[in-house]
């Protein structure tokens, strides 16, 4: 029997990417999509480009209309998905593409978004490493085998989780002092109508926001890097900046090397920790990514290259925000939670030109 899936959202970007990369999955149904403003109406009139998903209608976003599928697709605005999530209780496996279940801290939620704190969930994002209470690492897909209630990522902070950790857990970078400046695609701040995200707003020139250590996804980044062995909070300076491409980010991450550490050996530690990843690829040395060459795939490109005067590592991931940064981390995870071989439904294959 196949494994019934709703989306809640279905009508935004984030939905819109879920509801793509779910057409094309073998072992997945798409039953149901929801939305709010858009309900009632032909999920065609919202996602013009999903044709074979033509035969749908978007329903109201309810725990009722939700409640008794296998698994249940949350891509809400931030704030919206927790007291939702909380309704359902007949889901086998609830994925929150939001923020409510991605924060520990309930002073980090309250800071950074304000309202009501939700339980925390299983972050999504397997390829990350994680120290356990015995000092020894795991993946964290690991966690995510058994998980029933999955979080995934922010795309910019999964972005430079996935840049910096390897380093983190091999020791070889200072948790202290990380800079991190991200060209991004305003598809990240979603389909509602702003006018600072408007074609002629965008276009010809690149714009700066969330600066000065305000951008939502720092307590996640954090979160992560301590999970990944860092031995203090670590403080990152985080600069998104727009640029007029669609869809995409290019995260630089720079970090301290530590003490005594050879460029070999910083190398090797990114080396190590995606070896064997199907989605997180480390470019050969001298290489670095475009966010081209991931539009569309559910893949994270890295380049890096030691900076020997400066002292400082320096790390390029280039990744598609919606894609691996958003809906293929989702359903990557989802495949791990019901046993599906990870890649299940995903590809590595871009779009160009």
């Amino acid at each position: 029997m196949a494994t019934s899936v709703a989306v809640a959202g279905a009508s935004g970007y984030a939905g819109g990417e879920l509801l793509r990369l779910l057409a094309e999955h073998p072992e997945f149904e798409l039953r149901t999509v929801t939305g709010h403003s858009s309900a009632g109406t032909p999920l065609i009139e919202s996602q013009p480009h999903l044709r074979s998903l033509a035969h749908l209608t978007i329903h109201e976003t309810t725990p009722e209309v939700l409640d008794g599928h296998d698994i249940v697709f949350f891509a809400l605005p931030h704030g919206a998905s927790g007291t939702l999530t909380a309704q359902l209780t007949n889901v086998r496996l609830v994925v929150d593409c939001g923020a409510d279940h991605r924060l520990r801290e309930r002073d980090d939620w309250v800071t950074f978004y304000g309202g009501e704190h939700h339980e925390p969930w299983t972050y999504g994002v397997p390829e990350l490493l994680v120290r356990g209470a015995d000092g020894s690492f795991t993946k964290q897909r690991e966690a995510l085998r058994s998980a029933e209630r999955i979080a995934a990522p922010g795309c910019n902070a999964s972005t430079v989780a996935l840049s910096l950790a390897p380093g983190i857990a091999a020791g070889v970078i200072e948790p202290l002092d990380i800079v991190s400046v991200l060209a991004v695609g305003p598809s990240g701040a979603g389909k509602a109508a702003k006018t600072h995200l408007l074609g002629a707003e965008l276009m010809g020139t690149a714009n700066p926001y969330a600066v000065g250590g305000s951008h939502r996804h720092i307590p996640e980044i954090q979160q992560v890097l301590r999970d990944a062995g860092a031995a203090v909070t670590p403080t990152i300076s985080f600069t998104p900046v727009l640029v007029p491409m669609s869809r995409g980010i290019l995260a630089t991450s720079t970090a301290r090397i530590a003490e005594g550490v050879t460029a070999t050996q910083v190398r090797e530690a990114w080396e190590q920790a995606y070896a064997d990843e199907p989605f997180v690829h480390l470019l050969p040395a001298g290489q670095f990514p475009r966010t081209a060459d991931t539009l569309g795939a559910n893949t994270c490109l890295i380049g890096l290259a030691v900076d020997e005067a400066a002292g400082r590592v320096v790390v390029v991931a280039a990744l598609d925000n919606l894609t691996k940064g958003t809906a293929g981390a989702a359903i990557q995870s989802a495949n791990l939670a019901l046993g599906l071989p990870e890649t299940t439904g995903l590809s590595t294959n871009g779009v160009a030109p």
